[in-house]
């Protein structure tokens, strides 16, 4: 390869070569050309493609080649122009020898070829002597690119137990190098690492495996390095590696196996049924569905008593109660579980059996258990009224373990609150502390509670109290009876019946009757547990007697016989000719006053209304007018004094008295606060009297500090102002009080220094005096 190159290399470097690329038209003599103007009928020059290696090492520019026209006398009057790709920047030409020389090194794997242009022209009169045409620069390729490939690492898998050859995966690898140029990308594929367990194709990359029947269980992960190098190999050539990670997958070749025999296990008799009594586990080499087992029991004596199931995450045989169990009766038991592969490849048969055996003793250890009663539950029956002291009935337990100690009776007194009965403790005889009353509770629920040393069981009770004949029959319902005033003799007035709170044998009979003979009622027993009310006479009045007392004696048949006297209350009522009760009682003696119904709603309304009538005229004379905390006149906050007093002008100087200001006399000093009430916390204090001709800044001082100092002042915030205006003020005193009785000397000028707004004013009133 390296001969070719150089000896490509050494002809293109010929002048001679590149100068028999340009050839003369053929038909035109050299004296022609000299002699005359040509015309071409062809192109003056032909040229094949250039070559020039890549990745050049030498100094300097590379050459390239020579261009040369036939119409190139070499007097320097002809000018070469390349154009094209990369010309001027890659590739440059000579203008007077048409030499092209490459500027910089080459990459063919950036670009592998260039196309370029070039005409002859004349320097002098800018003729084209030669039309452009193209040609084409080629790089030859060098090995300058190693193999690369597409992964750094690789990740593959293949079962365990494969065979010799059996496919693992495909690596490839690329090279940026001209296939088509040598073998410069020609590879060739080789192991470095991973023998002698796989190997690899040489032209396809194809990673076999090397060794049968790997073992996953021995070694399950393997590393292996391919290279892939190029020149098909040879010396000299470029390589590259990629790392291949391969996992043998696991398959069904290693058989469940119990590491014992024997186990050996232990539960208490107290253990529920589905409990855990223990937990045994097979070995299995493989991983995931190949791990997967099931137990099961074979045989042995415990087999109907414990049963084994399968925990699916751990894959361990889970023994489990099946029945209760009982130390006393026995206490030792056997089983031959079994433990076999879920999913079996029969491929891998031969390596079988895939389940193995194995035998589990279980000891059952002694608890201390509660008492054992021989019922679930107990009914006795007493009487009610029995005596206290009667005996109830007998409750039994006995202890179950093989120690048999004694029994301890107790009643549970959260059911027996009210501590009607009592029980044994040595036998567990059950008797009444007190009567019992079966009309009160026929039913008693009761817990005992039999205790041996530190356990204790329950058992409920139920007594039943047996009915005595101790309660007398009484009326069964409260009857209203009436009797018309022209009601005749024989008539019936009331159907009675009874009942009895006891519980009879049969059914209840009663027997009723009058206590003594009365001669205005009289009574028939129907026999069938009730009773007819009639009357012996007629001619019943409301004014002589408005109802009557009629004593019932009723009586049962049980034994002992009881009886009991009801009084049934008849009273006489005012009927019409169907004996319909129109007034009975109070009502009827209203109505011989010859007031109705009406009437009587009448009055009662009036009288409601006559009371609502007081009742609301006591309520406003109650009610009291409070005054106003301060009245409006004498409220100083934010009001607005008007004084409307207009006297005779301005010869009317009593219009405003100052001297009242100075007289003492007409000073309120009894005026009190009128929204609160007086009291004598704080003693009267009496204003000191001003004496006369003191001028009025003096007096306004002193009722500016009484103000100040008066504790029985207004609550609220108010503003009392004492102003003086006199001698201090600009403009002196407003008030035309003591001025001048004419206004025609005044002089209102000074109005107009005061600024603007007055300036106007002064000019009215100058004007206004002047007219």
């Amino acid at each position: 390869m390296i001969t070719n190159q150089l000896a490509l290399l050494m002809l293109l470097s010929i002048p001679e070569w590149s100068s028999a690329l340009i050839r003369p038209v053929p038909g035109i003599s050299t004296a022609e050309r000299d002699g005359r103007t040509l015309h071409r009928t062809k192109r003056g020059w032909m040229w094949n493609s250039f070559f020039l290696l890549e990745e050049w090492t030498g100094s300097g520019k590379q050459y390239v080649g020579k261009l040369h026209s036939d119409m190139d006398t070499e007097d320097g009057s002809v000018k070469y122009v390349l154009t094209g790709d990369g010309a001027g920047t890659i590739f440059e030409i000579d203008e007077k020898s048409g030499d092209i020389h490459a500027t910089r090194r080459l990459d063919r794997e950036e670009k592998s070829s260039y196309t370029l242009s070039a005409k002859a022209i004349n320097k002098t009169s800018g003729q084209v002597l030669e039309r452009a045409s193209d040609f084409i620069i080629k790089i030859h390729d060098i090995n300058d690119n190693e193999p690369k490939f597409s992964k750094d690492t690789y990740v593959a898998s293949v079962p365990e137990m494969s065979s010799i050859g059996a496919f693992v995966m495909r690596v490839t690898a690329t090279d940026a190098d001209d296939e088509s140029y040598g073998n410069s990308a020609k590879l060739v594929y080789s192991i470095l690492q991973g023998q002698p367990y796989f190997s690899v194709e040489p032209d396809t990359g194809v990673i076999r495996t090397a060794l049968p029947n790997m073992i996953r269980e021995n070694r399950e992960h393997y590393q292996v390095v391919i290279q892939a190098k190029d020149m098909a190999g040879q010396m000299g050539g470029l390589s590259g590696t990629a790392t291949v990670n391969i996992t043998l997958l696991d398959v069904n070749n290693s058989p469940p196996r119990f590491p014992h025999s024997a186990y050996h296990l232990s539960t208490p008799e107290s253990a529920e049924v589905g409990s855990s009594v223990g937990r045994i586990k097979a070995n299995d080499a493989d991983a995931g569905v190949n791990a997967e087992m099931w137990y099961s029991v074979l045989d042995g004596d415990g087999q109907d008593v414990f049963s084994i199931v399968t925990d699916a995450t751990s894959q361990e045989g889970v023994i489990t109660v099946k029945k209760p169990l009982d130390y006393e009766s026995k206490r030792t038991y056997s089983l031959r579980v079994q433990v076999t592969n879920t999913h079996v490849d029969p491929q891998f048969g031969h390596l079988g059996p895939f389940s193995d055996t194995a035998t589990v003793r279980i000891a059952v250890t002694d608890v201390d258990e509660p008492p054992v009663f021989g019922r679930s539950h107990y009914i006795f029956e007493v009487d009610e009224n029995a005596p206290p002291g009667s005996s109830v009935g007998t409750v039994s337990a006995r202890d179950p373990d093989a120690t048999n100690h004694l029994v301890k009776y107790t009643i549970d007194r959260h059911t027996d609150l009210e501590r009607l009965f009592n029980i044994n403790s040595n036998n567990g005889t059950i008797s009444t502390l007190q009567a019992l009353d079966r009309e009160t509770s026929k039913w008693h629920n009761i817990s005992v509670l039999a205790t041996e040393i530190s356990e204790h069981s329950l058992v409920p009770v139920f007594i039943k109290v047996q009915d005595v004949n101790d309660n007398a029959p009484e009326f069964a319902m409260y009857y209203e009876t009436f009797v018309c005033e022209n009601a005749k003799a024989g008539e019936l007035i009331q159907t009675i019946s009874a009942v009895d709170t006891d519980e009879p044998v049969i059914a209840h009979q009663f027997v009723f009757s009058l206590s003594t003979v009365n001669p205005n009622f009289t009574i028939y027993d129907n026999e069938d547990n009730t009773a007819r009310i009639l009357t012996r006479r007629g001619g019943f009045s409301r004014h002589e007697m408005n109802s009557y007392l009629l004593p019932v004696v009723i009586s049962d048949n049980d034994y002992p016989i009881q009886s009991s006297t009801s009084t049934l209350t008849v009273r006489v009522c005012a009927c019409d000719r169907s004996r319909n009760v129109q007034t009975c009682s109070t009502e009827a003696l209203l109505l011989s006053a010859g007031l109705s119904t009406g009437a009587l709603v009448a009055i009662l309304l009036c009288i409601i209304i006559l009371l609502m009538i007081v009742v609301l005229f006591a309520a406003l004379r109650r009610q009291k007018k409070k005054e106003p905390l301060i009245i409006s006149k004498e409220d100083v906050r934010d009001n607005v004094v008007s004084y409307n007093d207009e006297g005779g002008g301005e010869e009317d100087t009593q219009a405003f008295d100052i001297g009242t200001l100075r007289n003492p006399e007409v000073i309120d000093t009894n005026k009190m606060r009128r929204d609160i009430i007086p009291e004598m916390l704080f003693p009267f204090r009496r204003i000191s009297p001003i004496k006369d001709n003191t001028d009025v800044r003096d007096f306004i001082n002193c009722r500016l500090q009484d103000n100040d100092s008066d504790p029985t002042a207004p609550p609220y915030d108010s503003l009392a102002t004492y102003a003086y205006e006199g001698n201090g003020s600009l403009a002196e005193s407003l008030s035309s009080l003591e001025s001048s009785a004419t206004e025609g000397d005044q002089d209102f000028d000074y109005l107009s220094h005061w600024g603007p707004p007055f300036k106007k004013l002064a000019d009215i009133d100058s004007s206004f005096l002047y007219y």
